[in-house]
């Protein structure tokens, strides 16, 4: 897996709104692995902030936990996202 690969999966981690079914799916990586990467390519404090996130129940990392009438990975407002950028709006 390239840094680029690596960086994507990171940043979709991070955000609140991307499940981890969406990783899986686009990355193919279990929720494990996603952990295991996060524990290997943050620091220490930012994982513990990240889990904790996660865990809180302000993320919707957890397609059971979403709102049932959440159908999409992205946010609507989103463009496109290529070369691990996102397009400026």
């Amino acid at each position: 897996m390239d840094q680029k690969e690596i960086d994507r999966i990171i940043e979709m981690a991070w955000e609140d709104r991307t499940p981890f079914e969406a990783i899986k799916i686009q990355f193919n990586f279990s929720e494990a692995n996603v952990i295991e990467l996060m524990r290997k390519e943050l620091k220490r404090t930012s994982f513990n902030l990240w889990r904790k996130r996660v865990n809180s129940g302000v993320s919707q990392k957890h397609a059971q936990k979403r709102n049932p009438e959440i159908t999409r990975f992205k946010c609507s407002l989103q463009r496109g996202i290529t070369m691990n950028k996102i397009s400026k709006r």
